[in-house]
């Protein structure tokens, strides 16, 4: 028996892996997260038990996991988005390990990803941004020493900040000093879902617009020159020479 950490993806249901897709259909119990993963992901399942863990604690769902195990049956424990990215599957493979449950990751496409896609843009472009910096705001969770968004601002690389739209004004003042009042930011809601909802910016006046929309959360804010459309330099990787 196995429990199986699969990473939905972002809303879409066509883009959930091949594998995550052939465990959620032959796996007996499903353990998924009603909130944030749609119910169309599920289709096809034959599972004798299927939980919506959304309004569970730790201890049942781990109590789930272990009932499941004690009945030789695999789980597929079905995450939105990636699981090993602000998933809380941490916890879940602590207590596994301690009650010698044998478990697997199977990766999802990123809301980071989707953003991306749904823009229609690259995060990293030669001589604009080579890295990416995924991160929180800070609000109920704290940010370890150096984690604070201003000290990763200081790098000016793109940004994809979670969890954080309820503070854009916040982050705009953080931001400011490092990115300047130009630099372009987009704020995509439930992107890949059919009711997805873009706003696009600067840190000029992303807040203003956000505060037009009832856009409060399930929205990553993309911060970066990449975002701009035009006037970078080609890659060297399709180059003549």
């Amino acid at each position: 028996m196995t429990v199986f950490f699969i990473g939905a993806g972002p809303g879409d249901p066509e883009l959930i892996t091949v594998k995550g897709q052939r465990l959620v259909r032959s796996c007996p119990v499903i353990l998924y997260a009603g909130s944030l993963v749609p119910a169309a992901v599920l289709d096809g399942h034959c599972a004798d038990q299927v939980v919506n863990t959304a309004d569970l604690d730790l201890d049942q769902i781990v109590a789930l996991l272990k009932a499941a195990h004690d009945a030789g049956q695999d789980v597929a424990r079905v995450h939105s988005g990636d699981p090993s990215l602000y998933g809380a599957i941490g916890e879940q493979i602590r207590r596994l390990r301690e009650l010698g449950i044998p478990f697997e990751i199977v990766p999802g496409v990123t809301a980071t990803a989707a953003c991306a896609a749904t823009l229609g843009c690259e995060l990293t472009l030669p001589d604009v941004s080579q890295t990416v910096i995924l991160t929180r705001y800070a609000t109920k969770t704290s940010m370890p020493e150096g984690e604070q968004l201003g000290d990763l601002a200081r790098h000016r690389a793109t940004l994809a900040i979670h969890l954080g739209v309820r503070h854009i004004a916040r982050i705009v003042d953080e931001l400011l000093p490092h990115y300047g009042s130009a630099c372009p930011v987009a704020v995509i809601y439930r992107a890949s879902w059919p009711d997805e909802e873009k706003v696009i910016g600067t840190l000029a006046d992303i807040a203003e617009k956000v505060g037009q929309t009832n856009i409060e959360r399930t929205a990553l804010i993309l911060v970066g020159q990449v975002l701009a459309a035009e006037g970078f330099a080609d890659s060297t990787l399709y180059s003549k020479d």
